[in-house]
C-alpha cells in the first residue's frame, strides 16, 4: 500500500473483529501494559535503591526487567495506536525497526538468562571462587555481551530485509516479525532465510543449553550437599527456571506460528504471536518479587514506609 511516492505502508491483519471488539481490546491492552510497567518498575526501583541488593544475582534481575521493559515498549503503544486506527498500518521503515527491536529483545532474554545461570552455578558450585570470577567488572561485560551481541546479529537480519522490494502489501499480523515482512517480497529470499535459520540456532541454543548445562551441574552438587543446602539453592534457583522455562515455551510457539501462521485459525495465530510479549513480562517481576525473599521483604518495607508516611501526614 502506497500512500506517496516516497513511503511504502503495510497493513495489519492480524487483528480479529477489529471493527466488534476495537475498544475491549484497547482497554485490555492498556491495562496489561500499564500493569507490566507498575511490577517491573518496582523490582526495578527496589533494587536500585536497597544497598545490600547491588549484588550480581539482583543486577541481572534488574537487567532482566528492563529488557522486558524495553521489549514491551517496542509492541504496546503502537499496538494502542493501531486499535484505535482504521485500517491499521504501518511504515515499511517502521515495521523493520519494531522486528529489529523485539528481536533484539527475545535475544537478549535469552543471554541474559544464561548470563544469570552462570551467577547462579558459579555461585553454588564454586562459592569459593564466587568472589573472583563474578564480581562488578565481569557483570558489566556479560551485561554489555547480552544486548550488544543480539543487537549486531539482528541488525545483519534487517539490513538483508530492508534491501528487499516488496510485492505485497499485507501482513496477517498483529506487529512485524522479520519473516512475516521476507515473505511479502517477490525477490529471491535465500540469502534471508538462510542467515534467519543462522541467526536463530545462534541466538536460541547456545544459551539453552548452556542453562541446561548448569542446572546439571547445580543438581549434581545438591544431590551431594545436605538438604538445608539444596533448599537454599531451590530458592535462588526457581525463579530463574521457571522464567527460562516460560519464555522458552512462549518463544517456542511464536517460531512454530511464524511458520505456520497462514494454516492456523486467525484467533489461535493471533493469541500464539502475543504471548512472548505478554506472559514473560507479567511473571518475571512477580517470580522475583514473591520467590526472593531479600527482593519481597524489600517491598514490603517500601509499602509499609510508604503506608506508616501517608497516615501520619
Amino acid at each position: 500500500m502506497n500512500y506517496s511516492s516516497n513511503v511504502t505502508y503495510l497493513t495489519l491483519e492480524g487483528h480479529v473483529e477489529l471493527e466488534k471488539y476495537r475498544y475491549i481490546y484497547f482497554l485490555l491492552s492498556l491495562t496489561v501494559y500499564l500493569i507490566i510497567i507498575y511490577c517491573n518498575i518496582v523490582v526495578i526501583l527496589v533494587i536500585y535503591t536497597n544497598q545490600r541488593l547491588h549484588e550480581p544475582m539482583y543486577i541481572f534481575i534488574a537487567a532482566l526487567l528492563c529488557n522486558a521493559l524495553s521489549g514491551t515498549a517496542a509492541f504496546y503503544p503502537k499496538l494502542l495506536i493501531d486499535l484505535l486506527s482504521d485500517p491499521p498500518c504501518i511504515s515499511f521503515e517502521a515495521c523493520t525497526f519494531q522486528a529489529f527491536w523485539l528481536y533484539t529483545y527475545a535475544s537478549a532474554e535469552f543471554t541474559l538468562l544464561s548470563a544469570m545461570a552462570y551467577d547462579r552455578y558459579v555461585s553454588i558450585c564454586k562459592p569459593l571462587q564466587y568472589a573472583t570470577l563474578v564480581n562488578m567488572s565481569t557483570v558489566k561485560t556479560l551485561l554489555i555481551i547480552c544486548w550488544v551481541l543480539p543487537a549486531c546479529e539482528n541488525g545483519i537480519t534487517m539490513i538483508l530485509t530492508y534491501r528487499l522490494t516488496l510485492c505485497k502489501f499485507k501482513l496477517n499480523r498483529i506487529y512485524c516479525n522479520n519473516y512475516a515482512i521476507v515473505k511479502l517480497s517477490c525477490e529471491d529470499t535465500t540469502a534471508n532465510n538462510s542467515y534467519g535459520l543462522f541467526t536463530l540456532v545462534v541466538c536460541i541454543f547456545p544459551p539453552v543449553i548452556f542453562v541446561i548445562y548448569s542446572y546439571i551441574r547445580i543438581l549434581d552438587v545438591c544431590l551431594k550437599n545436605s538438604k538445608e543446602f539444596r533448599r537454599k539453592a531451590l530458592q535462588t534457583c526457581f525463579p530463574h527456571l521457571f522464567v527460562f522455562i516460560s519464555f522458552s515455551v512462549t518463544s517456542c510457539f511464536e517460531v512454530i506460528n511464524s511458520r505456520l501462521e497462514a494454516k492456523l485459525p486467525q484467533i489461535l495465530a493471533m493469541m500464539l504471536s502475543i504471548e512472548n510479549i505478554i506472559i514473560p513480562p507479567l511473571i518475571n517481576p512477580v517470580m522475583y518479587g514473591l520467590k526472593l525473599h531479600e527482593i519481597s521483604n524489600a517491598i514490603k518495607s517500601m509499602m509499609w514506609n510508604r503506608k506508616t508516611h501517608f497516615v501520619s501526614n
